[in-house]
Parts: C-alpha cells; sequence; structure tokens
C-alpha cells in the first residue's frame, strides 16, 4: 500500500519550512517546534493524524506509546495504540529528584529497542515499516525516534503534541496539560488497559 508516502513527504517538507498551504488542517507548524520536540528525520504527526493513518492501514502502521507505565496506568492511554513500549521509566525506588524537569528521575530503558522488535514481529512488520511513537507532549517520542533511526528503523513518526497535549503559558488553567493533543482533541482513549498490551520488562 502507498497512501501514506504523500503524508510521509508532506511532513519531510514541513518539517524544514515554516509553513506549507497545503498541510492538512489542524496541524501544528512544524518548522517553529521547540527544539526538544525536534526529531532527526522531521516526521510529525498531529493527534488526529496519527489515528487516520492507523485506522486507515491497521495492519501495515504500528503505534506505540512510549510513556511510562505509569503514565498509562494514571492518565489513560489511546485506544488505538498497539503496545506500550516505555522509551524511559522511573527508578524502581524512585529516591532521585530531577530539579531541571522538577520530577523523580527517569532512567533510559534498556529493553526499549528489543521490545519495540518483539512487537513488530508479532504485527508482521519490520524496519522499513511506519511506526508511530507517542508520549505525554512530543518531548521523549522524538527522542525514542532518533535512536529508532540510529538501528536502522526508516519510517519513524513523533506525535508531536503527544498523548496530554502542551500547558497553557497563561490564563486560569496556566501549567495545565489542556492546549492540543490526543486527550484534548477527544480521540479514543481509556484509564482502562489491555493486558496484552502492557509492558513487562524482560
Amino acid at each position: 500500500m502507498t497512501w501514506f508516502k504523500p503524508l510521509c513527504l508532506a511532513a519531510a517538507i514541513v518539517s524544514t519550512t515554516a509553513w506549507a498551504s497545503d498541510w492538512p488542517a489542524g496541524s501544528t507548524h512544524w518548522g517553529q517546534l521547540p527544539d526538544v520536540k525536534v526529531s532527526k528525520a522531521g516526521l510529525y504527526l498531529t493527534p488526529q493524524q496519527a489515528l487516520d493513518m492507523k485506522q486507515n492501514a491497521p495492519q501495515k502502521v504500528a503505534l506505540f506509546d512510549v510513556r511510562t507505565r505509569a503514565e498509562a496506568m494514571y492518565v489513560g492511554m489511546a485506544s488505538a495504540a498497539d503496545a506500550l513500549v516505555p522509551y524511559v521509566e522511573h527508578q524502581e525506588i524512585m529516591l532521585d529528584w530531577d530539579d531541571k524537569r522538577g520530577m523523580y528521575k527517569l532512567e533510559p530503558n534498556a529493553d526499549f529497542e528489543p521490545e519495540i522488535e518483539r512487537r513488530l514481529k508479532a504485527m508482521g512488520l519490520g524496519k522499513t515499516d511506519p511506526i508511530v511513537l507517542i508520549c505525554r507532549s512530543g518531548d521523549r517520542s522524538s527522542k525514542a525516534a532518533d535512536r529508532l533511526l540510529l538501528s536502522g528503523y526508516t519510517q519513524v513518526y513523533s506525535v508531536a503534541e503527544g498523548f496530554e497535549g502542551d500547558t497553557a503559558k497563561d490564563g486560569a488553567r496556566k501549567g495545565q496539560r489542556v492546549v492540543n493533543g490526543w486527550k484534548n482533541a477527544q480521540l479514543p482513549w481509556s484509564y482502562k488497559l489491555d493486558k496484552a498490551k502492557a509492558y513487562f520488562p524482560r
């Protein structure tokens, strides 16, 4: 199937320019993404585009949630996700604090790439098939995309708005994640997790 190729090309073009007039309505100005959301491949999707891509070819596109297990459990998970594959995880005993991020420290998940490979193999997919990654707000998904790119994956998209979206900069809801993202777009999600999609360390 070749339905996703124009989207791939458009994403690559928009990632290097401020705006493309023919980019689908509701998309972000990819050329103006904050550095923490920029991936080396420059392939980005809005939550709606990610859902459309998955629904249009459910057996040909992999959608992975790369947040922590705690986030999926307490914040919910996109119903369309094929699996939870954390890019980073909290320490088993959360004793260390990250002053810069204002949260408990996260550690790289050494099982990230092997788990991606296992999940893809189970789906009959490989390194050249389209993979969509979603995290909280587009930061970790871009880094996870870079990691997969270095390992030979060729079509790794980052959902730049993430599952929860960006924080409001002012107003009554300043600091809350109400700006954009999967949940704020009212796309299908649930607090009820599917064990088959859950991540268990190997």
